[in-house]
């Protein structure tokens, strides 16, 4: 390990944290972030490198991190768009046979600022009670800290898709004559390895339009997951609502989120997201429970819309966590059945998604 450096985490309402630096050096000595909480006991490679935590800094509830250090296999994108980690104590050894690294050298060479040492049980109370908020840490000045905290946003009203969303198209063989396009607002590695599982996979850009998806003539049009506010992707709606009917259409977390604005659902920000590895949900039709993987900050309401069916709610607070479309082919999930990292219950979608197109 490197030798100590110390610093501070301070909260938009003024909360200070001491705790020890990692990672790469904080450009200026500040990050800023929205600070959110995630309940994963494992897979924190997977958690960083998740495009849906563009903007946001990843708090860790489990008291270890980097026991079982990094490797080349885990990543679920190529670049790291998390803004920060916080950690109550970081592992001074790793110790597995995958293990290509530390933890900390993977965050130096990402880019990416960590703070340890930190309290987190009581940071986790925080947000807990007054909700995911931003916030700065660093080796700068609690003054300058507590200024950057209070001058920071959080996602409201932020396109981060538009950020993380592939330049151009590309396709990944599947293992049947499918065909299915993914439209990328963030899509995660083990999602791509889920649909080719299924299908031959055109990945396109976000702002791809509606002509453009169909003349790549898809058999199925999936929605990724990704970061931000959904209302601020203003343009996807549009598109989704000119394929609706068309072709058989999956959305998951922002894809969810997005079918649910097209068919003429709403969106609201939770207080502070559903992000772990353990969210209990129930089918409906079956009162089949699930434990889950999640990370999202918006939920989709769908009262008053017609055509529509929830298929799915989350037990923790009863919100909405799938529907489908009773009269065109169409379903979307909240959470993330790819479980990357995360318990595989919810896998069975991807093949539920298959059945979809075949009988379309």
């Amino acid at each position: 390990m490197s030798e100590i450096r110390t610093g501070h985490l301070v909260l938009a309402n003024g909360d200070v944290f001491e705790g020890e630096l990692f990672g790469a050096a904080a450009p200026g000595g500040v990050v800023t972030g929205e600070i959110v909480f995630n309940t994963v006991m494992s897979g924190y490679q997977e958690v960083i490198s998740d495009p849906s935590y563009a903007g946001q800094i990843i708090t860790f509830t489990t008291a270890h991190l980097g026991n079982y250090g990094t490797n080349g296999d885990d990543d679920e994108a190529t670049t790291v768009h998390c803004r920060g980690v916080v950690l109550r104590e970081m592992a001074r050894r790793h110790s597995n046979w995958r293990s290509g690294g530390s933890l900390e050298d993977y965050l130096v060479r990402h880019g990416i600022a960590a703070i340890g040492g930190v309290d987190t049980r009581r940071l986790t109370r925080v947000l807990r009670e007054g909700g995911a908020m931003p916030g700065a840490f660093g080796d700068a000045s609690v003054e300058e800290l507590t200024a950057a905290a209070k001058a920071a946003v959080g996602t409201d009203g932020c396109d981060l898709v538009s950020e993380v969303t592939c330049a151009e198209s590309y396709t990944v063989e599947g293992n049947t004559a499918r065909h299915v396009v993914a439209v990328d607002c963030g899509i995660k590695a083990t999602i791509v390895d889920c649909l080719s599982e299924i299908a031959r996979v055109t990945v396109v850009p976000s702002t791809t339009t509606a002509d453009e998806i169909r003349a790549l003539a898809p058999d199925g049009v999936f929605l990724s997951n990704g970061p931000g506010d959904p209302a601020a992707v203003t343009y996807l709606p549009d598109t989704i609502k000119s394929l609706l009917g068309e072709v058989p259409i999956f959305g998951i977390c922002m894809g969810h989120q997005l079918l649910g604005t097209a068919v003429g659902g709403s969106t609201h920000k939770l207080p502070f997201g559903h992000h772990g590895g353990n969210h209990p949900i129930k089918e409906i039709a079956t009162g089949k429970v699930e434990i889950t993987s999640q990370n999202h900050n918006y939920c989709v309401s769908l009262d008053g819309v017609e055509g529509v069916e929830v298929t799915h709610v989350n037990l923790n607070d009863d919100t909405l966590a799938g529907f489908r479309c009773t009269d065109v082919p169409a379903f979307g999930i909240q959470y993330h059945p790819e479980a990357g990292p995360g318990p595989h219950d919810s896998r069975y979608l991807f093949e539920r998604f298959a059945e979809l197109i075949d009988a379309n």
